[in-house]
């Protein structure tokens, strides 16, 4: 079992930054990849961002050049920067762990407000 538990959401006007931190404990040696999901009011979850243990990134469309994921060297916490935000990125921010067991979790979400 891997926990994850998200920290860092807020308000925040349009242009500004946010930092988002995901925790993770439990099995951490099982953990293939990790994601930043999120999603928006009335809209579906989407994948923002992933990192790979072998350290690949990728990233949505919408987010590639704002966002960057990262992790810590034991994967205790992973991060997602969020620069030049727009009113269009206000989301629940979920926290996803991929492991080698072919299982996925998730964390409890963190809201992110983007005013105009």
């Amino acid at each position: 079992q891997v926990q994850l538990v998200e920290s860092g959401g807020g308000l925040v006007q349009a242009g500004g930054s946010l930092r988002l931190s995901c925790a993770t404990s439990g099995s951490i040696f099982s953990i293939s990849a990790m994601y930043w999901y999120r999603q928006g009011p009335g809209k579906q979850r989407e994948m923002v961002a992933g990192m790979s243990t072998g350290g690949e990134t990728n990233y949505a469309d919408s987010v590639k050049g704002r966002f960057t994921v990262s992790a810590d060297n034991a994967w205790n916490t992973v991060y997602l920067q969020m620069n030049s935000l727009k009113p269009e990125d206000t989301a629940v921010y979920y926290c996803a762990a991929a492991s080698v067991y072919e299982q996925f979790y998730w964390g409890q979400g963190t809201q992110v407000t983007v005013s105009s």
